[in-house]
């Protein structure tokens, strides 16, 4: 063979090793590399937007709970403004703006309307509008006053501060205004009871008559027996104006010492022939 084609063969292998094609395919794996993260990244994306939609706004306000909830809140709305003065009716939209509920949807909307609204016993209806509906409205103290000198006179007790403060609007105002008008009285659970103070029955009573009302002793009378015998004089007793009393439970005792073991007997049928040797043989008669 020509040893000049023998050199040219030998300098195109040197060529051939010493050509970096290997780089391109290292490229080509670089660029799969770079672009391999941008696909984990679009599905993890993906995943997270599609966690966001499972557990997004989407199911929250469809669930009762978000339901019940802005019921709550419209009713402790209307509750706020009732006591500020606020007392006219609002209808629906009125009050969703103001409470900036606006997102609901039309199946809640017409929950409310239809169901939770006019079925609440604090919410008033009337003629498409919905205002709050207090124990006791009262408008302002001379009306707080007649209310206690009714309860007073029919025998009611007193009311609750608590009712009071729901049904009549800046109430603090008004019984600071009454002044010594109202006497208040704190249960033990620390509720606050308003009487109506009646001066006409603030007069002396004879020592004597007080010292025969303290001797008779009313400790080891029932409640219940006190309330039957004033019912049978036709005196009306105070009802409700205290927490009740919760009765306590007794648990059963258990049995001690050992369980008495009953024997059966045997020969019944010779009760009558059959002699006790116990005591020894009896002596003959």
């Amino acid at each position: 063979m020509d040893p000049a084609l023998l050199r040219e063969r030998e300098l195109f292998k040197k060529r051939a090793l010493s050509t970096p094609a290997v780089e391109k395919r290292h490229a080509a794996s670089e660029s799969h590399k770079r672009k391999k993260p941008k696909v984990e990244k679009e599905g993890s994306s993906g995943s997270k937007h599609g966690s966001e939609s499972s557990n997004g706004n989407i199911n929250i306000k469809t669930s009762s709970g978000y339901k019940f909830g802005c019921l709550a809140k419209i009713v402790n709305y209307m509750k706020t403004r009732h006591q500020n003065g606020d007392t006219h009716c609002l209808t629906l939209e009125e009050i969703l703006d103001e409470t900036k509920l606006l997102d609901i949807s039309m199946k809640q909307k017409q929950w409310l309307m239809t169901e939770a609204l006019v079925n609440n016993p604090k919410i008033d209806v009337r003629d498409g509008t919905y205002g709050f509906k207090p124990k006791y409205n009262l408008k302002d103290k001379k009306a707080l006053l007649r209310l206690l000198d009714k309860h007073d006179q029919l025998g009611l007790g007193g009311v609750l501060l608590d009712d009071v403060e729901e049904g009549l609007p800046n109430s603090a105002k008004a019984i600071k205004a009454l002044g010594d008008q109202i006497i208040f009285v704190t249960r033990p659970d620390k509720k606050k009871i308003l009487f109506y103070n009646d001066k006409h029955c603030h007069f002396t009573v004879d020592e004597e008559f007080q010292k025969l009302w303290r001797s008779v002793p009313v400790d080891s009378i029932d409640e219940e027996k006190i309330d039957e015998y004033l019912k049978k004089q036709g005196i009306s007793s105070m009802q409700e104006t205290g927490p009740k009393k919760v009765l306590p439970i007794h648990k059963r005792k258990k049995q001690g010492g050992q369980r008495k073991r009953n024997f059966k007997t045997h020969n019944n049928h010779l009760a009558g022939v059959l002699e006790d040797y116990t005591d020894g043989v009896p002596a003959k008669k």
